[in-house]
């Protein structure tokens, strides 16, 4: 299966209550917070658009500014990975470029839901690993379900 898709065509390939249950999964173990967007078709750049969509979700709003966003342009076959500072600083880019690699890989192979269920359990390890859950007093300071934009 080609991963030219609309994104009517790769939702309908999406678990989202998987994907959705995988984030949940991730966050018991982090302060950190995951979010996955799928945008639809339109013009620009892409790496802007992700950052729009970075803002607008609250992304920045994390205590500990620890928040990763998966943003997913199905029609034009791009996604971006953005990690706030607090995680950024932690694992540096070549840790989002090489997400972005391996992500893209399962998508050329139809593997959608499997693809993101994946990067969210990497993602999610390696912010245990720099932001452990902080217990009774830790929060989900943002909502696990996948966006649909705006």
């Amino acid at each position: 299966m080609r991963w030219l898709l609309t994104r009517r065509q790769l939702l309908r390939h999406l678990d989202r209550g998987r994907l959705e249950r995988a984030i949940a999964a991730a966050e018991r173990a982090t302060s950190g917070e995951i979010r996955i967007s799928v945008a639809p078709f339109f013009w620009g750049d892409v790496q802007r658009a992700a950052e729009r969509a970075f803002q607008r979700l609250g992304m920045r709003a994390t205590e500990e500014r620890n928040g990763v966003l998966l943003f997913v342009v199905p029609s034009r076959r791009r996604l971006a990975v953005l990690g706030d500072e607090g995680i950024h600083q932690r694992v540096g880019q070549q840790f989002w470029e090489e997400l972005v690699q391996q992500l893209t890989e399962r998508f050329r192979t139809g593997s959608f839901t499997e693809g993101l269920e994946q990067a969210v359990q990497h993602l999610g390890e390696q912010l245990a690993r720099h932001f452990p859950h902080a217990g009774a007093a830790d929060r989900n300071e943002l909502p696990d379900g996948v966006d649909l934009g705006p």
